[in-house]
């Protein structure tokens, strides 16, 4: 008989920081080497340290990955997921937000964990086209519908 792993919950924030250049709405994006070794583009997000509120952890994550300082402005949505590792079932959260950047340079020079491989700003309209995951298409999705004022 075999015995179920222990499950856990984990959170994680993060999401989309959107800068205006020459009139268009443009996002951070990160890219990072899977564990196959293929690059995947994603979402800057990460764990929560201490007593961070999830915005608090989105804006920290962002500028850790991004090198782009942003404010949030409102919550875009969660992705919700399940993975296993030797010891354990994992049930992640990862709640996105939008903001509005505030300052900074991209580079990914100040990411700690070093999962970042590069950066780059995209047009927010064509983000769906660079982003690996569904998941986080469907976020930007909802970002672009939200600043062109759609509910």
């Amino acid at each position: 008989m075999t015995s179920r792993l222990p499950a856990v919950e984990e959170r994680s924030a993060g999401g989309i920081v959107v800068d205006i250049h020459g009139g268009e709405a443009r996002i951070a994006v990160i890219a990072r080497r899977n564990r196959a070794g293929r690059i995947e583009w994603c979402l800057p997000k990460g764990h929560i340290e201490g007593d961070e509120t999830l915005p608090e952890t989105a804006e920290r994550e962002i500028a850790e990955e991004t090198g782009i300082e942003g404010r949030v402005l409102i919550e875009l949505g969660t992705i919700d997921y399940w993975f296993a590792t030797p010891d354990k079932r994992v049930h992640k959260f990862v709640h996105h937000y939008l903001l509005e950047a505030t300052g900074g340079t991209l580079t990914i020079e100040n990411d700690p964990d070093h999962e970042a491989i590069d950066v780059a700003w995209f047009p927010l309209r064509e983000a769906h086209r660079h982003l690996t995951f569904p998941n986080e298409r469907r976020i930007a999705r909802i970002a672009w519908m939200r600043l062109a004022g759609e509910p």
